[in-house]
Formats: C-alpha cells, structure tokens, sequence
C-alpha cells in the first residue's frame, strides 16, 4: 500500500487523539500538526517527527489526507481549503453549521473525487456494529446523551454538541423521512440551550424521542429500539447490547429470548480513522458521508428552530426556574 500523508488540523481533546491513532498505523506518515496554540500542537505532538505550525495552510502541497478537528464554526472556512486543493478530509461532526456550508463542502468533494467523511464516532462503537446484524424495522426509539459540563463544546448548542451523535444513529436505522418534529430546550449554564428533548415522527410511522443535556451530574449515553420483532438496548458508553426476540414457542405461546451477539473489542476512534484511511487508500465512499453529515444537521437545525419557537411561545423557559435548577443539581431539588 502506497504510503498515506497525514495532517491533523487542531490539537484540542478530538484532534489529539486523531493524532495518536494515525500514529499507530504503518501506512499512515503524520506529515504535520496544526494549531493556532503552538505550544497545544506541540504538547500533542511529542514524540512525533512532523512539522509544528500555527497555519494549517502549510500543510498544502504536504499532505494526502487530513483529519480536521476544530470548532465548528470553523469547519467549514477550513475544509474548504483543503478539498480546493485535493486533500481528501475527515472532518469531525457536525459537518458545519449551515446547510449552505454543508453544500458547499459536499460539491467540492463530488467535483474533484475526493473522500469526505464526517467523524461520527457511534457508527463504529461495537455495540452499533453488533446491532445491525439483529435490528429489525424499529418503532418506536428512545435516547440519553447526559454529560456534566464541560467548556469543550460550548461554542454550539448541546444538539448540534452531543444530541447529532444519536440523530446519525437513529436515521442510519430508520431509513425513513421526518415528518413531524416538536422540541424543547432551556439554557441552564451557556447562553446556548443545554438540555433539549425532541420528539421525531417518521413517515414509516416510527416515532424517536430524544434527550440530550451537558448539564446533568452523571454521564448515560443510551439508545433502545423497539419493534415487533424485539427490543434491542445499547449502552454506547459500556459498549454493550441486550438484544431481545418475540418469538412463538411450545404449544403457541409467545416467548421472549435474548439474541446471541458478539461485541468486539474495539476502540471506535481507531475503528473509524482507519475506515478514513481504508477509503483514502482504495478510492472507496467512506462509510459516513457528507450527505450523512448533511442530513443529521438538517434534522438538528429542524430541532433547533422548533425549540425557539416553543421558547418564544414559553419565554419564561430559562436557567432560573425550579425545574432547570433541579435538573443541574442547583437550588431546590424536586420531592
């Protein structure tokens, strides 16, 4: 296999573990690290013979392939630079901040043949991967995304920060426009909404509901799937997967039993960096696309503007009430 050159494009938490999964594979060379903190390139780059710069334009001309993991309102100025060049990208989520943007980056990749991938690491969790070999045709579905808060993140609102993770997830399985969405979001510790539900109803007749907050005291990451044929529950944190069947038993009667599913021990960064490479390599459609990426930030803003028009309608939905307080552990806690 012809040697990959590698940049990465920003040295905060995602970029530097991009960094050491490149490192780990022979047919990768990291070629140079970006970041406007150099000493942040630096730090995450120890140990590593590759160029250090503060302008990721540098690495023009020096580069295959770039991993690019920057706020998001940069994703888009950054990415288009690279693939007007012919660099192919993986570009971590969400793919940008407008539809516009999105596009954008899509047609530049389309013209020139260039692999696009969007980091959406759940896709490669072993627990997700386990589940497609059993996953039926789902109806109704449920989701937490819980984190405490951290100040990584903040730059958007806690949809477009965790709650795209498991819209990738639930469209990759439903297969299925949108055709209703209703949502709620508060702002408790950003000027940005911090929790958010969302109700989805999609034209198969499937119905999602999904929560999201960065503000809550322990971390859940959970999705369950219900269907005719079964139940199926995924822990994305713990990488585990119950997996449940109805089936008819003895004499006619119903009987539930637990799937048989290996979970493999995999780290889903690593998973997906190297899907990123086995494309870059074999000219193959990566197997999460910009469309993907295009489709999930559609839904997201869809969320988002429903949950302003309900704020609108509700203005006294803010970080002071007894309900926010209570959900962040602050002020008075409910009986």
């Amino acid at each position: 296999m012809k040697e990959i050159r590698i940049g990465v494009v920003g040295t905060g938490h995602l970029g530097r573990y991009h960094l050491q999964k490149y490192r780990k594979m022979p047919e990768c060379r990291v070629v140079g690290v970006a970041d406007m903190a150099e000493e942040n390139a630096r730090k995450a780059a120890d140990g590593c013979d590759c160029e250090i710069l503060t302008d990721y334009r540098g690495l023009l001309g020096k580069v295959d392939a770039v991993s690019i993991a920057v706020p998001t309102g940069a994703h888009h100025e950054v990415a288009s630079v690279f693939l007007k060049a012919g660099v192919d990208v993986l570009l971590e989520k969400p793919i940008a901040t407008t539809l516009a943007e999105a596009d954008e980056l899509i047609a530049l990749a389309g013209a020139k043949g260039l692999v696009f991938q969007i980091g959406f690491i759940e896709r490669f969790n072993p627990a997700i991967t386990a589940l497609r070999s059993v996953m039926g045709t789902p109806l109704f579905i449920e989701s937490h995304r819980l984190h405490p808060f951290f100040e990584r993140g903040t730059d958007v609102n806690v949809i477009l920060d965790l709650m795209v993770h498991d819209l990738d997830i639930i469209l990759h399985f439903v297969r299925s426009p949108v055709s209703t969405v209703d949502a709620v979001g508060v702002s408790v510790l950003s000027d940005k909404v911090d929790i958010a539900n969302a109700r989805l109803t999609f034209a198969s007749g499937c119905v999602a509901n999904i929560t999201a907050s960065r503000v809550t005291g322990k971390i859940m990451q959970k999705i369950r799937f219900f269907g005719l044929e079964g139940y199926h529950a995924v822990d994305f944190n713990k990488r585990e997967l119950v997996s449940l069947s109805r089936r008819n038993g003895a004499g006619g009667q119903i009987e539930i039993t637990e799937n048989p599913v290996e979970i493999q021990a995999v780290d889903p960064l690593e998973e997906e960096i190297r899907s990123f490479v086995r494309a870059v390599a074999g000219r193959t459609p990566p197997p999460v696309s910009g469309r993907d990426g295009r489709d999930v930030l559609e839904l997201a803003l869809r969320i988002n503007e429903e949950i302003v028009r309900n704020r609108e309608r509700a203005p006294f939905l803010d970080a002071t009430d007894d309900f926010t307080q209570g959900l962040t552990g602050k002020g008075r806690t409910q009986p």
